[in-house]
C-alpha cells in the first residue's frame, strides 16, 4: 500500500502569531492521525519560480490516513486558528510503491 502525504508550501506568511499558534494544533493533529513530519523549515535553495519559504512534509502510512487526519475535529481546530494568517499551497499526494 502507497504512503499518502501532505505537502505544504507557504507562499506569504502575513501573521507569524497566528502560525505559530495553528503549528502546535496541528503537530497533535498529525501525531493523532499517524502522521510524522519530515520536513518543517526555510527552503535552503529554490528553482523555477520557488519561493524560499516555510516548506512542511508530513508521511502517512496511507492516503486514506492522510486524508483522513485531514478531516478530523483535530485539524480542522487547527485551520480555524490558522485563518487568513498565510497564503499556500497545501496538497496531498499518494507515495510511489
Amino acid at each position: 500500500m502507497a504512503k499518502g502525504y501532505w505537502v505544504s508550501a507557504y507562499r506569504k506568511i502575513f501573521k507569524p502569531e497566528q502560525v505559530a499558534e495553528y503549528s502546535k494544533l496541528a503537530t497533535v493533529a498529525i501525531r493523532e492521525g499517524g502522521g510524522r513530519v519530515l520536513v518543517r523549515g526555510i527552503a535552503t535553495t529554490t528553482h523555477g519560480g520557488g519561493v524560499a519559504e516555510r516548506t512542511v512534509l508530513v508521511e502517512f502510512d496511507s492516503l486514506a490516513q492522510a486524508v483522513a487526519a485531514f478531516d478530523s475535529a483535530a485539524y480542522k481546530a487547527a485551520l480555524d486558528v490558522l485563518g487568513d494568517a498565510v497564503e499556500r499551497d497545501f496538497r496531498i499526494v499518494e507515495g510511489v510503491e
